[in-house]
């Protein structure tokens, strides 16, 4: 048996992201998404999305990248007016610093027990995968641990093409060093007796995710006995715009897609089940 999960990252992000969710859970394949605890929508999300929905998984997605922290005077991560500072490099940079891991640890502890306050999550991941810095990696392990979330996300993806799409360099990079701090984090998650997913689809074609990225990156996946999961960042605007968040939503509620990957033997399900 090859499981298969299509996970919604930033849940909580936007009123467009809580839409989707709720678009493609209804109406769709999505059983899966990663709720956002200091984001402006949060709240929206826990009475649009989340309470309505109690078959919908919901996992915690952990993040020092965008917006405000729920903490004060995180110095190492934040601004004074308490806005994150640092993108991935930096934070990759700072992961030996151990006055910046505690910071790390403080706001990532704050942000699980609020999203505990409105449900038991299924999963934990985050935001522009901080968290497979080996250090951060360790660090939101023994959170997981410690609160019962069994399951962790992580990053290995086999390379692949899609006809007329475009691998850019920053997307190989990144595979190349996600998918190293995979076999490293492996590890960590076997230590605190973490679940973990086998594969992950979408670092690759980061940006640029649609039916045909999931479903050429679900056929390089032979192994039975396997969790791959696939994330996505849909949004379902009231307005015209057009952008890639828009067509990820379509991905949700494409029954053609479902029956495709149905095709290669994957049973479409999520961290619940």
């Amino acid at each position: 048996m090859k499981k298969f999960v299509l996970n919604a990252d930033d849940l909580g992000k936007s009123e467009f992201h809580n839409n989707a969710v709720i678009e493609g859970y209804r109406e769709g394949f999505l059983k899966s998404a990663s709720l956002m605890a200091n984001m402006p929508y949060f709240e929206d999300a826990v009475k649009r999305v989340i309470k309505p929905n109690p078959n919908l998984a919901i996992g915690v997605h952990l993040n020092i990248i965008e917006g405000y922290a729920l903490n004060k005077n995180l110095t190492t991560l934040c601004f004074k007016n308490g806005e994150f500072k640092n993108s991935y490099i930096n934070i990759l940079l700072k992961s030996n610093n151990k006055r910046f891991l505690k910071e790390v640890e403080m706001e990532f502890r704050s942000q699980i027990e609020l999203v505990l306050e409105e449900t038991t999550p299924s999963h934990i991941d985050s935001h522009v995968h901080t968290h497979s810095i080996p250090n951060i990696f360790n660090i939101v392990s023994k959170l997981a641990d410690e609160y019962k979330i069994k399951q962790i996300r992580t990053q290995n993806e086999i390379p692949y093409f899609v006809k007329g799409k475009i691998l850019l360099p920053q997307n190989i990079i990144k595979n190349i060093l996600l998918n190293y701090f995979s076999l490293i984090n492996k590890k960590t998650a076997k230590k605190y007796s973490l679940n973990t997913n086998d594969y992950l689809i979408g670092v690759c074609y980061t940006g640029m995710m649609n039916d045909k990225t999931i479903y050429e990156g679900l056929k390089k996946i032979k192994k039975e006995n396997t969790v791959s999961e696939a994330l996505i960042h849909p949004c379902l605007y009231f307005d015209n715009r057009q952008d890639n968040h828009g067509e990820e939503l379509k991905i949700t509620i494409n029954r053609e897609l479902e029956e495709k990957i149905k095709a290669l033997g994957f049973i479409n399900s999520n961290y619940m089940d």
